[in-house]
């Protein structure tokens, strides 16, 4: 098997023993040179997903547009497969960037959803009603 960005600094975390199958009971079902697929090991529904790349990156916008590609492509791969194997009502595929990647390092959940499964995004805690700012926020963006 071939190591990308392989270094010893990073030679046995989590993230490369996963990516790499390094030490790690991981179910691979798609890899290429650039990305990992797994199933997750606490699974939000039968099928959920992890793609990862094998070069390490925290955030998104640290990537090559190689890897990038590499992970769209997989996503929609998997999406596929998922809805012919598992016939959900549906598919949510999300990444935790920042203090709330668990893994600290790039990963997109690919989940095969369900009515009534229990998934769902919660309200903000802070009132910071930012739905009444849309044209200010627009301004701020482009």
């Amino acid at each position: 098997m071939k190591f990308v960005n392989f270094r010893l600094s990073t030679a046995f975390s989590l993230y490369f023993r996963i990516a790499n199958q390094i030490d790690a009971d991981v179910q691979v079902i798609y890899e290429n040179e650039h990305i990992c697929c797994i199933l997750d090991i606490a699974p939000f529904n039968e099928g959920h997903v992890l793609i990862l790349p094998k070069r390490h990156y925290h955030d998104l916008e640290e990537m090559d547009d190689i890897t990038l590609k590499a992970i769209m492509d997989a996503a929609v791969l998997i999406s596929k497969k998922i809805k012919l194997v598992f016939q959900p009502d549906g598919i949510t595929i999300c990444q935790n960037g920042g203090i709330f990647n668990d893994l600290t390092h790039f990963h997109m959940h690919v989940i095969p959803r369900y009515k009534n499964d229990g998934f769902r995004w919660s309200d903000p805690v802070i009132n910071h009603k930012a739905e009444t700012r849309l044209s200010e926020t627009r301004e701020k963006l482009v």
